[in-house]
Order: structure tokens, then sequence, then C-alpha cells
């Protein structure tokens, strides 16, 4: 770069010289104020030689000429410069730039973990197409009513697929199927037309117990037989009770009772040996049913109810429902692929899977999930269903471990024509089938309850691998955990099983939920009333924590004081709500750990109540914003578990579906208007002491206002608290709040008791004159002296020194007892 002609050159040399660092400095800027260094300057080299020997502007702002000139020339180069100390002279330094920037280090994000059944363990979940992940989940067979069973299973796989999808923001695709072709519906819906039919046709009563005693005796023989300690409970305490309902209709029979009397105590017994006949006409007639209507009526009506029970549970609905009945094609197609693959054969009609020549193929595996039940005859046979166990079924099979893909029909049986003859679709090739058709040759995730891993989900992921060719038809396998009730194994063959619709008799849908997500979702999860009780306190807890929060946002309040300075503990909860959101999602990574999360979610809740509680002792208002955004976050949280239904931004919804939010703000202005109203009368009753108004204003908050679904809190020297709470939660409170009162009322009438009847017996006592005290205790002593002291014991023996020390000083105390008598009397205080 050239040095401009006007401007003398930099005497650099001799400024050099100047020992003194800050000497330098000055003489620098005196020669630099002599020179136009802002518009039309060049830099010559030995303004450049200059520069690079500061290291930065000087800090003494007199000495502008320098920092005017520093800038100039580094605008000018405006090249990189590594962090230098304070501005100085510097032989053999570079020129001052910026520093270079290092990014944070910041930590390792939580990865999402899911515990995969195929490998036991927690596994990364790694979809295999980017965000989408495909689901397919093993629904209902649909011959009963849905139970707590079902709901174990639904319900967490519900949250379980809300949380990938709104806050992992996966983007789920979720099929579900409806069985409705199977042994157990076959038989149920057989029994069903058959009963109805010997119902119909209105049996003498003496027909009727002849039927019942034949029908005893095969189902006696079965009762014998039967191993099962709960299995054979349950059958006693079924033919105890035919046992006992046959009586009274015997007995009428044979006194000749009217008919009336007959058909009445006939019905009784008809109801009590339901089962039993059931089984019998069953056994009898089961040939003679040959309509396929009346197979799928009992399956349509029962799925009907089972999708009305998941939504009373606000279970998300399916992207995708099968059903088997619609995909019988496919799954014939996918039955004759696997034969012609050379993993199926024919026998008889029905085809079979071969598990010995896919055990030993390379590549394949049979018994992923649960290896060391390979072999379990009672399990298999249980995979096989009822109607496929008898003696020829099993002995088509090549291997006792081979499974029907496809079942020859039988004369009262369901059938579809196919290659192989008239037949129907075994269990576990349903799944496959229809997961095939719609998720292709390998899934993200396959969920089921935990009794379905062998064998029906070992056969699935086998006779689909050996369909598709490959290892990997599922990625992920997913298994909920058991429910049992109140310890006990739940099942519905043992007719020990709660409805859903029982069970929402009791609890709500959110207060069954917030019991599921109290529980991991793998493990056993007992149904109980102390698991209820601790949900229920739950949602207790939190719901007085966002009513508290609303009441606070409701307080007017002008625009800028909604932002209050922070005091220290603003600082510390807003601290604490950040590391609980923190551990929230390393807990929701952990295999969607909600029983951690919920703790989390209660110990934050504890400490705003803490925090409002202090607030609230020293009269300052808590910060509207922080717990605000603590109350929203909850909801949020809440909102993606499915515990809360409605559109709601903060807590739990108000009214019926749909009317939340209407509700709230429709009537809140109201409540509040008649609150300080309230608030007002009260104040003017207190001052001019009119007790009968403020006993009305007691009975609005306690008895008028609960009926609506209102609730009052006074709390001295605050406004009032107003919220709203569901009407039948406020009743059980001000029973309960009654109850406790009649308690409270109850203990101070029998201590009142307790206290007039020790004082009358203090009083009685105090009546005796000291020397007759003793004289009535005969079996204690025989001699006393002239004082009235006892001497002798009952035997006669002189009392020894320790005893008449003892009387004397009971003797003594007496004597000063019965002189406060005495002068109570003289001073007419005691009657």
């Amino acid at each position: 770069m050239a040095a401009s002609s006007a401007e003398p050159a930099l005497d650099y040399r001799s400024i050099l010289s100047i020992s003194d660092e800050a000497a330098r400095v000055r003489a620098l800027d005196k020669h630099l104020s002599t020179r136009s260094y802002v518009r039309g300057f060049s830099l010559s080299q030995a303004d450049v030689d200059a520069f690079r020997q500061l290291s930065g502007p000087p800090a003494d702002t007199q000495l502008f000429h320098v920092a005017r000139w520093f800038r100039h020339v580094a605008a000018i180069l405006d090249g990189p410069q590594a962090p230098a100390p304070p501005c100085g002279l510097q032989a053999g330094k570079g020129r001052r730039t910026q520093p270079p920037w290092s990014p944070p280090a910041g930590s390792k994000p939580c990865q999402l973990r899911l515990y995969n059944s195929l490998t036991r363990r927690k596994d990364v979940f790694v979809p295999q197409d980017g965000r989408r992940v495909t689901w397919y989940c093993c629904g209902p067979t649909v011959y009963d009513a849905s139970h707590m069973g079902h709901a174990r299973s639904y319900i967490s796989f519900d949250i379980l697929r809300r949380v990938l999808r709104d806050y992992f923001k996966f983007d789920v695709f979720y099929c579900m199927n409806i069985t409705d072709i199977d042994d157990k519906i076959i038989r149920r819906a057989r029994q069903n037309y058959l009963f109805e039919r010997y119902r119909e046709k209105q049996p003498q009563s003496a027909q009727l117990l002849e039927d019942v005693r034949v029908a005893l005796q095969p189902f006696s023989m079965k009762l014998q037989e039967t191993a099962d300690p709960d299995r054979r409970q349950m059958l006693e305490r079924l033919e105890r009770a035919v046992r006992l309902a046959a009586e009274p209709l015997d007995e009428a029979v044979r006194a000749g009772l009217p008919a009336e009397e007959l058909e009445q105590r006939a019905q009784v017994l008809l109801e009590e040996a339901k089962d039993l006949l059931s089984d019998w006409l069953d056994c009898m007639h089961s040939s003679e049913v040959s309509d396929n209507s009346i197979f799928s009526e009992l399956p349509k009506f029962w799925e009907a109810e089972f999708h009305k029970d998941m939504e009373a549970l606000n279970v998300l609905p399916p992207d995708v429902l099968t059903r088997v009945s619609e995909y019988v094609p496919e799954i014939v197609n996918f039955v004759q692929k696997i034969v012609d693959n050379g993993y199926g054969y024919a026998s008889n009609g029905s085809i079979y899977f071969d598990t010995v020549k896919f055990a030993n193929s390379e590549g394949h595996c049979y018994g992923k999930l649960v290896p060391e039940a390979v072999g379990d005859q009672k399990a298999l046979q249980e995979g096989e269903g009822d109607l496929s166990v008898l003696a020829e079924r099993l002995s088509e099979k090549r291997s006792p471990n081979d499974f029907a893909l496809w079942k020859a029909s039988k004369p009262g049986e369901p059938s579809w024509p196919c290659p192989w003859g008239k037949g129907r679709p075994g269990w576990h090739i349903e799944c496959s089938a229809m997961a095939g058709t719609l998720l292709g040759a390998s899934m993200d995730i396959h969920g089921g309850g935990f009794d379905l891993r062998f064998p029906h989900h070992d056969n699935e992921l086998a006779q689909s691998e050996a369909y598709f060719g490959n290892d990997c038809w599922v990625r992920y396998f997913l298994h909920t955990g058991h429910l049992t009730i109140a310890g006990c194994k739940m099942s519905k063959s043992l007719k020990n099983f709660i409805t859903i619709k029982d069970a929402l008799k009791k609890h709500s849908a959110r207060q069954l939920r917030l019991a599921f997500l109290m529980h991991s979702w793998k493990d056993t999860l007992d149904y109980s009333a102390n698991t209820m009780e601790s949900a229920l306190q739950y949602e207790r807890l939190l719901n007085e924590f966002f009513l508290n929060v609303k009441d606070l946002l409701r307080a007017p309040v002008e625009v800028t004081g909604q932002f209050e300075k922070w005091e220290d503990e603003e600082i510390e909860l807003n601290k604490s709500f950040y590391d609980k959101k923190a551990a929230v999602h390393e807990a929701l990574c952990d295999n969607v750990d909600t029983r951690t999360v919920l703790e989390e979610m209660r110990a934050l809740v504890g400490q705003c109540n803490l925090y409002m509680a202090a607030r609230k002792a020293t009269r300052r208002r808590p910060s509207r914003a922080l717990l605000g955004s603590i109350a929203r976050y909850l909801t949020h949280m809440l909102k993606i578990f499915g515990a809360i239904e409605e559109e709601s931004s903060l807590g739990f919804p108000i009214g019926g579906a749909g009317t939340s939010l209407n509700l709230e703000s429709t009537v809140m202005p109201y409540l509040q208007a008649l609150s300080e109203f309230r608030e007002g009368v009260r104040r003017i009753a207190r001052e001019h002491k009119v007790p009968e108004v403020l006993q009305l204003s007691d009975a609005l908050r306690d008895d008028v206002l609960p009926e609506l679904g209102v609730r009052f809190e006074d709390h001295e020297g605050l406004p009032t608290v107003v919220k709203l709470v569901d009407r039948e939660t406020l009743l059980r409170e001000r029973e309960e709040k009654r109850r406790v009162e009649e308690e409270k009322r109850r203990k101070k009438e029998e201590a009142a008791r307790k206290r007039q009847e020790q004082e009358a017996a203090k009083l009685a006592k105090m009546k005796i004159p000291p020397s007759e005290m003793f004289l009535a205790e005969s079996d204690k002593y025989s001699k006393f002296d002239e004082d009235g002291l006892p001497t002798h014991d009952a035997e006669g023996k002189e009392l020894s020194k320790g005893q008449a020390k003892k009387v004397k000083k009971l003797f003594e105390a007496q004597e000063k007892l019965h002189k406060e008598y005495l002068q109570s009397v003289q001073n007419g205080s005691v009657p």
C-alpha cells in the first residue's frame, strides 16, 4: 500500500526509543494530532509497523488521537488477530482483531429408549423411515364385555402413542385389529343360540330339572379332572350355585305348588344353570348350527361395545382398524405363499406351519421372544383354541410345536372357500396377514399384552418372516404388564374380572388413567382400592393447584403489574421448574417412565404450594407469570398423557364435554361479583354485630353453592377464593366436613362427660372422712387404730413398716382432700 504524499511518515524510531510505555503512547498521540487520519487517510509502512506493535487502543480516554488512529488502521487492515493483553506498544506483536469464539460444550441429549421384548432391554428407538413410525397393536377378541385387563393394555398403549406423537413429535401410523373369527367366538355364539332356542321351548319344570341333572354329570367329571386350583374353585362355585337353585324347584314340583310358583323358581334355575346348560347343549347339538350370520352377530355387538368403552376411557381410535372377517382373501394368499416357500404343509384340509424346518433354516429362529417356552404344550394348545385341540386335530401335525395357519371347518363352524377346502383362519395368521398388507415387510413397533408373547407373537414372527423371507418383521416388540385385582389374578375364563363399564361407575376415566400413569406400562398393575385412592389424591392435589392459580390469574391487575421484580423466591422456584422439566424429559426418554414423571410433577406442585403459602403469610402477591407458566406446562403434560380430555388452556375441564371453556368464562364474572358483594355484606355484619347475616353468608358458602359446583374459600384478611369444582366432589367434601365436625362434637361431648364423671368421683371421694376410708376394705385389713388407720392385714398379720408408711401417706392425702371439701361446703361452692 502506498504512502500518502500529503502526510509525513511517522518517526517510528524516535518514538520507539522512549523507554516508558505510557510516555511512548503519549508521544504517538501528540505526533498523530498533526495528521489528518480520518478522511483520505493512506497507510504508510511506518503506520503498519507502529500499529502492529500495539495490543489495542489506549485505556486513557484523553489519548483519543491514538484511539481513533488505531480504529481506522484496524478497519483498513481488517485481519484476524489472536486475543492480546491491554493496549501497549509491544515489539513483535500482531495487530488486534476479534478474539476467537468457542461454542458452549452443552450436554449430550437424551435418546428415547424403549423396553424391547426381542432383546429384554431398553433399546434406543430408531424408526426405519425418518420420523415416521409404523405400529401394529393386537386388538380384542370380541365375544364378551371389555374388562380392566383390556383397559390395562389399551390405555397404556394410548399413553405411549400420545407421548411418541405429541411429545417426541413422531409421525405415528397406528393399526389395530379386531378378532371376530376365533374358537371362543364360535363356541360362545353357538352356546348363546342353542340356549336361547332351549329357553324359547319353555321346558316343563320336571324336564328342566332332568336336563340339569344330566348336564351335571359331564360337568362333575370335568371338575374332577381340573388341576388348576383357580379354575377348579370357579367350577365348584358354579356347581354349588346350580344345586342350590335346583333344590327349591325340586321341592315345589314334589309339593305340587301352583304353576306360577314353579315358573318363578324355574327362571331362577335357568339363570344359574345357563353356563352349565349352554355347554351341555353345545356338546349335544353343535353340528346343527350352520348359519354363518349366527357367528357374526355376536362379535359385531361386542365390537361396538368395545369402541364405546374405549371412547369413554379417552383412548384414541386407531388410524386404521382391521377385522379378520374382512381380510379372509388376504389371509388365504398369505398362507399359500408360506406353503410355496416351503414352511407350510396341508393335512386333512388344514394347513400347519412347519416349526422344525423354519428353525433349521439359515437366517431364521423360532421362539425369538420366549425361547424357553418352546415345547410348552399347554401354552401351545391354548394358542390353538378350544375347538382345535381334539386328538384327531393334534395327530394331523408333523411336530407337536407346529401350529395351524388354516383350519378345516367342522359342522357347526363358519367356513370360507379356499384351495384346501372350506375352512377358517388360524388365530396367529390373522395379524400377520393384516399387518403385512398395511405395513409391509417390516414394522417399527408391535404391541400387545404380556400373555401374548408365546405362542401368539412368537408364531406371528415365524410365519411373517417365512412369508417375507427376512428376520426383521418387527423391530421393537412392546408388551404391557398384567393386571391383578386386589392382588388376585384376573381372568375372563375364571369369571374373575371387572368390566370397564363397572369400573367407570366408581371412578372417572381420568382417575383410571392417572392410576395407570403412576405405574410402569410394562409391569404388573394391581387394580385395588389403595391404587385408586392414590390416583384420587393425586388428582385432588393437581386440581387444587390449578384452581388456586386460576384464582390468582383472575385477580384484576394493571398491565404493567403483570410483570413484577423477581426476588430470591421466584428465582429459586423458576430454577426448580426448569430442573423438573429436564427430569421429566429424562424420565420420558427412559422407556416413557410416567411414574417418575408424575412424581416430578407432584414435587413441582408441592414447591409451588409452599411458595404461595409463604407469600400468603406475608400478604404478598405471588408471581402470576411464573405460576401461570408452571400451571400451563403441567396442563400440557397431562394433555399429552390423555388425562385432560378437552381443550383447556389451564387445568382440568369443568362441566360436561365441550362445555368447559364456555362455562368458566361465562359464569366466573358473576361469581366474582357475588363473592365481592358477599365480602361487603360480611364486613358490615361484623362491624354492626349482626350474627344472623354472617350465618346466612356461611350457609350460602356451605350449603347453596356446593350444589351448583361452586366453592368459596374464605381467608382472613384476604379476598375470597372462587373455584369451579365438580358438584359431586363438592358434595362429598361437604359430607366429609360434616362427618368430621360431627366426630369432633361427639368427642367433645364424650370428653365433657368423662370430666363430669371424674369430678363426680373426685367429689364422692372428697366427702369420705379419712377415719372411714379404710374401714370398707375388709378384704385387705382386719384391725384399725383409733384414727381409722389399718394395723393388721386380712389374715390378721401386723402390717410391715413399709405397708404402714404407705397407708399413712394415703390417709394424709385423703385428710387434705376432705378438708378441701369441708371448706367448699362452708363457702357454699359445693351443694
